[in-house]
């Protein structure tokens, strides 16, 4: 069965859990990305989250707004939260996936200090509209998460380079992946400085029974996703055995991992060199499946296909239907497990239902109405070409 998501390791990569990490990774895995990314710097953090409460409190930011998307990961607000801020959500556009920019000017106010602009799914923000946000609210600071999107461009320009700086998750669901992890970069020196010592002072060194635990992850998540074994792996899922190792929030709850403020274990950044290597291989990969879909879908009038611009690099190819749930079934019965990457608006969970929300709840009729096809290595043009053949029925 082919999984919806999938790191860009063969199973021939389990041998790299074997192999000793140098007491320098982290660094060489800071520089490594740093390179690739075109910037000054590049900063690592456990976790995607981890980074974006690092880098709000050097900032300077407590007690104050954050605007961020209605309709994203909901690990995006549970971190403003855990920095001593306040989430403010601001709804998506009609058609689109991306923060509605007119309504992100109509939820600035004097407490309002930055604005994370999420390239989700892989598709680029606009910033020629971010630009003219920056020109009427100069004291709000641009954030670009990209999670789901690393180093995509918009109109030829890195959406990375556009901010105060960005952040990204190394997940194995990610575009690249270092087992878990994240990672900031900016070409702000000062700012760099004050996110290490927000990191020197947040987050203590990774012991041996971390570089261990993710070793152990490691293995068995390359065999949990490789197609051979994947069957079992999904039966289990749908039984609810996996629940505490793939299900990352609670909807009642703004909490984080145990090992949330435990630095990246050295074996975790030498796996991220390596998929640094490939990164033009795995976005080229992902980028002609995606391509593969928009053609072969865009004559489907029962689906909403999402943007195709040449700048994208794709998590997930993501369309809209109402007919959601029969895709997903008609998928599993011919051994393709498709997605529903993001099935809630944050607004609406019991955690955030007393925070600041502006918009008529576009992002609310994407709830159950999405499906993410996957992109990832393991989908050829064969699987690709049966993808579109489900999905135009």
């Amino acid at each position: 069965m082919i999984p919806r998501l999938s790191p860009d390791i063969p199973l021939a990569g389990l041998g790299q859990a074997l192999h000793p990490s140098p007491p320098d990774a982290v660094d060489r895995f800071e520089a490594a990305f740093a390179e690739v990314a075109g910037t000054r710097h590049a900063i690592a953090f456990p976790y995607g989250r981890t980074a974006l409460i690092c880098l709000l409190q050097a900032m300077g930011l407590k007690d104050r707004q954050i605007i961020c998307p209605s309709y994203t990961c909901v690990v995006v607000p549970h971190a403003i939260e855990y920095s001593g801020n306040e989430s403010v959500f601001v709804d998506v556009s009609e058609d689109s996936f991306l923060m509605d920019m007119d309504l992100a000017e109509q939820a600035v106010n004097e407490r309002t200090k930055a604005l994370i602009a999420t390239s989700l799914f892989g598709e680029p923000v606009d910033l020629d509209r971010l630009a003219r946000f920056e020109e009427r609210f100069p004291a709000v600071a641009i954030i670009q998460d990209c999670a789901h999107s690393f180093f995509c461009s918009d109109k030829g320009k890195p959406v990375h380079k556009h901010g105060v700086a960005a952040i990204y998750g190394l997940n194995f669901s990610k575009i690249l992946t270092s087992v878990f992890g994240g990672m900031v970069t900016t070409d702000d020196d000062d700012l760099a400085e004050a996110i290490r010592t927000s990191r020197a002072r947040t987050v203590s060194a990774a012991g041996l029974k971390k570089e261990i635990s993710r070793r152990l992850y490691y293995v068995a998540a390359l065999c949990a996703l490789n197609p051979v074994m994947f069957g079992l792996t999904w039966r289990l899922s749908r039984l609810g055995v996996l629940d505490r190792f793939i299900r990352y929030f609670d909807e009642f709850k703004i909490d984080m991992p145990a090992d949330y403020l435990t630095e990246m274990a050295p074996f975790e950044a030498m796996i991220g060199i390596g998929q640094l290597k490939r990164y033009q291989d795995i976005v080229s990969h992902r980028r002609m499946i995606a391509g593969r879909y928009h053609h072969a879908l865009s004559g489907a009038k029962h689906l909403t296909l999402p943007p195709n611009p040449e700048g994208a690099t794709f998590s997930h190819y993501v369309v809209r239907t109402d007919d959601a749930a029969r895709y997903l079934a008609l998928a599993e019965d011919a051994g393709i497990e498709l997605g529903e990457l993001i099935d809630y608006f944050v607004p609406d969970l019991p955690a955030y239902k007393d925070h600041l929300s502006f918009g008529a709840g576009i992002g609310r009729r994407y709830v159950g109405r999405v499906v993410n096809l996957p992109v990832h290595r393991g989908v050829d043009v064969g699987v690709a070409n049966r993808v579109a053949t489900i999905m135009q029925q």
